[in-house]
């Protein structure tokens, strides 16, 4: 079993930005691909980030390419995703997910475990 603990989220103005951290615990975290993803009230949980267990391999929705940033340090256990350009579309609950694999996956059936979430609200 993995635990996930999504911090970071908060209210922010259109044109700021955030960081949300994801810290692992319970197995190697250097094993794992991770993943964000983010669900609006109303509408399905869509793919926002992904990187691969070492940190060489990212991939980005179209809609957050520019403005966002994956990274992790498996030393600290912690994945990160950096937003900037912050825009109201952009409000949801931001969850992450990690699965042990060599790929990166970029669809939520790809991924095994899932934090509880933590809310990005973007004010116009």
């Amino acid at each position: 079993q993995v635990q996930l603990v999504e911090s970071g989220g908060g209210l922010v103005q259109a044109g700021g930005s955030l960081r949300l951290s994801c810290v692992a615990s319970g197995r190697t975290f250097s094993n794992y691909a991770m993943g964000w993803f983010r669900q609006a009230p109303g509408k399905e949980r869509e793919f926002v980030a992904a990187i691969s267990w070492n940190g060489r391999s990212t991939n980005y929705a179209d809609s957050v390419k520019g403005r966002f940033t994956i990274s992790r340090d498996n030393a600290e256990n912690t994945g990160y995703l950096q937003m900037n350009s912050l825009k109201p579309e952009d409000t949801a609950v931001y969850y992450c997910a990690v699965r042990q694999t060599a790929l990166i996956p970029t669809t939520a059936r790809g991924y095994d475990y899932w934090g509880q979430g933590t809310q990005v609200t973007v004010s116009s």
